[in-house]
Formats: structure tokens, sequence, C-alpha cells
């Protein structure tokens, strides 16, 4: 399934690193959501990210929005991962990958779980996607300037 932007989000409910499920429905009519998945925690590129979207929290907060980081890893990764780098957002975790699949977030060649960034408005319509192996830090920058938008 490939997702584009104008279409629904598909509604999912995953494990998160604060000991309860998150669903993406519970957000909706509410805040915007910055939905971006990542390869797994720890690794240089997604602990960039991470660190720059932690940096940027309360501009994301102010925009309306929350920041929903998923991969693959346990919870148990994602409690030690977010402890270690003081985040603030939530990290969720897609054991088998079944919400990344759902959102097409594969990488490149499929051979390595991606790095895609998707905002999505109050609606539940995707309103951004960014996808970037490389570029960890400019999903954040991506993900303003849609809110900015987005926000007016």
């Amino acid at each position: 399934m490939k997702l584009k932007v104008g279409d629904v989000a598909p509604d999912f409910s995953l494990p998160s690193n604060r000991g309860v499920d998150v669903a993406l429905s519970s957000f909706l009519g509410e805040r915007n959501v910055v939905l971006y998945f990542y390869p797994r925690d720890g690794s240089l590129g997604c602990t960039q990210q991470a660190c720059s979207f932690r940096d940027s929290y309360e501009v994301f907060k102010k925009l309306g929005a929350e920041v929903v980081g998923v991969s693959g890893d346990d919870v148990e990764s994602h409690e030690k991962f977010a402890a270690e780098h003081i985040l603030q957002y939530i990290l969720l975790s897609d054991k088998g990958d079944n919400v990344r699949k759902l959102y097409g977030a594969s990488g490149a060649l499929g051979l390595m779980p991606g790095r895609v960034t998707f905002v999505i408005d109050k609606e539940g319509v995707i309103r951004h996607i960014f996808s970037s192996q490389i570029q960890p830090e400019k999903h954040i920058d991506e993900a303003l300037r849609i809110l900015r938008e987005i926000e007016g």
C-alpha cells in the first residue's frame, strides 16, 4: 500500500514507551500528528533525528502537533532510548513492522526499514510525506514547514 498526500491516515494502536497502547485516532480532532518511522533505536542517524525532534518539541506543541516515533524495536528498547536522550514525545513499538507496511514506509529497495515522516492534520488527512534515509534532521524542518502552513 502506498499512501499519498490527501489520503486519510490509517488508524492503528501500538504499545508505547509509556506503558500504554496509543492509537492514532486518540489525537484526531485535537492535534496534528507528526508520525515518523525510523529504522532503530541507538543508531547514529536515528539518534540525530530523535534528538532534533526533541530539541524542537516545544515548537511542535505550539503549532498544535504531537510527535510520535515508530520503529520495530521493543518497548524496553524505546524506554531506554527515550530516557537516555530525554525524549519528551511518544515512541511506539511496531514489532513485525505491520504499521510500517500499512503506511508503505520502507527504505531503499525495501532492504531496510525506511525513515519516513507523515504530517497528519487534526481530521486525520495526510498533509505531507517526507522520505530520506540520509537526511534525518531534514524531517524536522519539513514537518515544521507544513505545520506552519496548516496553522496559517
